[in-house]
């Protein structure tokens, strides 16, 4: 290109956020034949909103007169797929889609086909893709950049590139991220489109293997060889369980609880069990509990079906301490830690679980089985220390001091067997392979694509298969019970982004084939190969990214680590020591160390550089210097997008700001970088266990961003501010339209705040010095403060009334001449609120009412005096109670409102953000997250109403 001025990209202008968010959301729920599950990795981008993003990336905006001709036309002729009459027709191109029908521009069209792009079902749909390969072309002189991602941890980004026909390059300091990296873009287009070599395999229906079903078809044979050698060599550590009609049945899992030496002298030193509950399954009609039995100074374990007690929900071990079931003294959890650190604590079994006739079977424990499990020997034990990281790392606080501590004996051996047979397996692969005449050449590390490279790819997936399973075979894991609808399983130990201690924990059987088994392990990881091996190349260093030179003409689209959030390294360990173990060989360079490399991880961690100031410092020079690399080196006619979630929570007299927010775009500022747009892209899994009960970040926030001017002017506070109250209530009420979750919204206005600061090269205070970062980002909270406030004036006034009591008091009583000062101020009377139907007052007390003293059939029609406040409350209590459809009938009667509750269902949010009500919280943001939801279902009440309309029509 030859324009001194860049054109400008579709992701600078317009995205269809909604269509994207959908797809992402969606895409979370999947797991057979995701990616993600070759490999467990922290915090992973969907693919949904890489693919979106590096697409907007590198196309124009077609309404833009600078846009080329050709792509221009190419969109006016985008079609979307249409479905046949049922749902084993083919798709077909056919219409505009939703976009372009609403106004039919070539923006709206190629919005449509964006919105095709993004489904699940198009992830591997070739005419999908070459589309968009195509629509590229036409926007980059048909010679499309490179990508990089210099922080590829799960390597979504460069897949994603590489799915759309571009280059794709990728680094990480992290060897876990690297081997996954190496996985998911390097050995599956080396190998793409070639059969199995297995000595069975006779090809597959339809002719020739696509992408890499060939190397996920002979992961599985290999697999199942390594399974049955490992049955072979210790089962007998893992017999089936007696039933109480005499019959056999495999075993899901043992559940085991650990114990310490009561401190109480009258029970001469017997150990009790350390639970939290003795429940083993909530199912309906399943419910079954461990009952345990004193008797003296000794106990037993019993099986019983039906409800739990409500006397042995609790366990015998809490936040503070623990009891012991001998003689219910108590004793704290110091106490326990001095046991466990002095090497004095045990575990006993509880109760085993197994397969049953389409159930499972839950049977009492025996002295036979636990002297079984005693018996494993394992040959080789993970001794490398757990990092002392207090914030995530927590047995070391009990003397679960190395990794090998994490494992019973019997977990070591199986995985210790699984491991060694990865090699094994990797020469019978190779000798498989010449038997199919494919030559021996050069390693994987060489670049070779022959028998011997072939057999180490294959060995690579196998060794990610012993790292399922051993997230699913340690102490750490434990027994998740269920639901009323939904059954009883395994936990893993990454079931959030720490190792804590647990006090039950589930053992499971990994010859079951039931969840957590090396089946289970096996399977996730070859369904998720069969999505790889696009046709463009893709390479994965491993480098730290402040060294990473960005290679020539490469566009940045990255997902940088969020401050002081995830420990990836710590954390990594776990899975490195397996890994090393089985692959070490293969890559030597990448396997050399004994644990993941800390020193340059760029996160802030405090207890790794001694003080958080440190930490902070630590980050801000090395991610400045990753920015500045970007920014001096990166292809300067396409904007770089920089994904980054990370939660504001911290409020002194300045105000409401973020250390991680503001030491990242800090870094970003001082790179070069100015900030052009930003996007709020629905990234997080809202069940995960970090977010449960919490409101939780939804969103990632994408900035979009390009080299600042050298010559950008300088400007002043007061400037600044009056750009800021010109521009941010524009692009908050284009956020609000798009339903963005109230939890997401002071993140997402940092990005149009910012956008103003960092488009100066300095913002200058009133005694000319430089106006920092954290100081910007007070200035933004408070105008999005501002904003919001301001919206109440659109209110009716008992609306207003509740909630400026609501903020002050919450829903607690306070004094009737509050009540009544406040009620003149807002030009109402307390007895007209009362009447409205808003408060109790009585005995000279005030109160806002709840929501289930709300009239539960109220409607705007029926209510004299119908106010927004009661429009939320309704919809917020029908979306928590029966979900979004039950809610869009009531909000089918609320003609205008329906907005009024939407924007105050911010404010609640907001109030709720800062008085640290959590609950209270979530039920506003539920309420917005699936406003959209409820509105289709609106729409689909006021169809019908129209149809059934009587004398419409006469």
């Amino acid at each position: 290109m030859t324009n001194s001025t860049p054109r400008r990209k579709l992701i600078e202008v317009a995205l269809p956020l909604d269509a994207i968010n959908a797809a992402s959301a969606r895409e979370k729920s999947i797991r057979h034949g995701h990616p993600s599950t070759l490999h467990l990795w922290w915090a992973r981008r969907p693919l949904a909103t890489a693919r979106a993003i590096l697409f907007a990336q590198l196309v124009d905006d077609p309404n833009d007169a600078a846009a080329p001709l050709e792509f221009v036309q190419a969109c006016r002729e985008l079609t979307v797929m249409t479905p046949g009459n049922d749902s084993k027709r083919p798709r077909t191109p056919g219409r505009p889609g939703t976009f372009a029908t609403a106004e039919d521009t070539p923006r709206n069209r190629l919005f449509d086909f964006i919105a095709e792009l993004v489904e699940w079902e198009n992830t591997t749909n070739e005419k999908v893709l070459a589309k968009a390969n195509h629509l590229i072309r036409l926007c980059t002189g048909n010679n499309p950049p490179p990508v990089l991602d210099p922080f590829s941890g799960g390597c979504t980004i460069p897949l994603e590139a590489q799915r759309l026909g571009l280059e794709a390059h990728g680094s990480d300091l992290n060897p876990v991220a690297v081997m996954i990296g190496k996985a998911s873009i390097e050995i599956p287009t080396r190998f793409a489109g070639r059969p199995p070599v297995h000595p069975t395999a006779k090809g597959i229906t339809g002719g020739t293997y696509k992408g890499a079903q060939g190397l996920a078809e002979d992961v599985r044979y290999y697999g199942q060889w390594m399974k049955e050698e490992a049955e072979r060599r210790i089962g007998h550590l893992y017999p089936k369980a007696k039933l109480p009609d005499g019959k056999e049945a495999t075993v899901i899992a043992w559940l085991w609880a650990r114990t310490v030496a009561s401190p109480d002298p009258a029970t001469n030193g017997a150990h009790v069990p350390l639970l939290s509950t003795y429940e083993l399954s909530r199912m309906k009609g399943k419910e079954a509990y461990v009952e345990p039995v004193v008797e003296g100074n000794t106990y037993r374990f019993v099986v019983r079906k039906g409800k739990i007690p409500a006397h042995l929900k609790d366990g015998t071990v809490g936040r503070t301490g623990a009891r012991c079931i001998l003689t219910g003294t108590p004793f704290p959890l110091t106490y326990i830690r001095a046991e466990g650190k002095a090497g004095r604590m045990g575990q006993r079994l509880m109760a085993v679980v197994a397969e049953g006739n389409r159930e499972r079977v839950y049977l009492d424990p025996t002295e036979e089985i636990e002297k079984v499990a005693a018996s494993a020997e394992p040959e080789w034990i993970p001794e490398a220390k757990l990092p002392t990281n207090p914030r995530d790392f927590k047995t070391p606080n009990y003397g679960m001091t190395t990794f090998g501590d994490l494992f019973t004996p019997r977990q070591l051996t199986a995985l210790t067997t699984f491991s060694d047979l990865v090699a094994e397996a990797r020469e019978r692969v190779r000798a498989d392979a010449l038997v199919r005449g494919m030559d021996g050449g050069k390693p994987l590390r060489d670049g070779g694509n022959g028998g011997q490279a072939y057999a180490e790819g294959i060995a690579a997936y196998l060794s990610f298969c012993v790292s399922g399973l051993a997230d699913r075979l340690t102490t750490i894991c434990t027994w998740d019970v269920g639901g009323a609808t939904w059954g009883t399983k395994t936990r893993n130990t990454f079931s959030r982004q720490a190792i804590p201690m647990t006090w039950g924990f589930t053992e499971v059987n990994p010859f079951s084939g039931q969840s957590g088994s090396w089946d289970n392990s096996l399977e996730y990881t070859s369904k998720g190969m069969e999505g790889l091996a696009a046709s463009a190349s893709g390479s994965l260093l491993q480098v730290d990214a402040a060294s990473r030179l960005v290679p020539d003409n490469a566009v940045i689209s990255t997902d940088p680590p969020y401050y002081d959030n995830i420990g990836y390294a710590d954390l990594s360990d776990f899975f490195y020591v397996w890994l090393r173990r089985s692959l070490r060989s293969t890559y030597p360079d990448v396997f050399g160390g004994m644990l993941v490399p800390k020193t340059g991880e760029l996160v802030a961690t405090p207890y790794r550089h001694g003080s958080k100031e440190n930490a902070e410092t630590f980050f801000l020079n090395g991610m400045t210097q990753a920015m500045h690399n970007m920014a001096t080196q990166g292809n300067q006619e396409y904007p770089a997008a920089i994904y980054y979630a990370f939660k504001q929570s911290e409020t002194d007299a300045g105000g409401v700001s973020s250390t991680g927010w503001a030491t990242f775009l800090e870094a970003i500022i001082r790179a070069g970088y100015s900030i052009n747009g930003t996007w709020p892209v629905r990234t997080e899994l809202s069940n995960r266990m970090i977010g449960k009960d919490a409101n939780a970040l939804a969103s990632s926030i994408v900035m979009v961003c390009r080299p600042r001017p050298t010559d950008a002017p300088l400007t002043t506070r007061a400037d600044f501010l009056r750009e800021l109250r010109r521009t941010l209530p524009e692009a908050l009420q284009a956020l609000t339209a798009s339903n963005i979750a109230p939890v997401d919204m002071a993140q997402a206005s940092i990005g149009p705040g910012m956008a103003v600061f960092s488009k100066y090269s300095q913002v200058l205070e009133s005694d000319g010095s430089r106006m920092p970062v954290r100081v910007a980002l007070q200035l933004i909270n408070a105008a999005l403060d501002e904003y919001l406030a301001e919206q109440e004036g659109h209110l009716d006034e008992d609306t207003r009334f509740a909630v400026t009591w609501f903020e002050a008091h919450g829903m607690d009583e306070a004094a009737y001449g509050e009540a009544e000062t406040l009620a003149t101020a807002r030009g109402v009377s307390v007895a007209g609120v009362q009447e409205a139907g808003l408060i109790l007052a009585r005995a000279g007390r005030v109160r806002l009412k709840r929501r289930d003293e709300l009239a539960q059939d109220w409607t705007p029609q029926t209510d004299k005096h119908p106010t927004t406040w009661e429009a939320v409350q309704h919809l917020a209590r029908i979306n928590d109670e029966q979900g979004a459809e039950a809610a869009g009938a009531l909000m089918a009667q609320l003609g205008d409102l329906a907005d009024s509750a939407r924007q105050l269902a911010y404010r609640l949010y907001g109030i709720c953000e800062r008085k640290g009500w959590s609950a209270e919280g979530q039920v506003y943001n539920a309420l917005v997250a699936s406003w959209s939801e409820a509105a289709e279902a609106a729409a689909r009440v006021e169809k019908r109403e129209v149809v059934v309309q009587p004398g419409l029509f006469e």
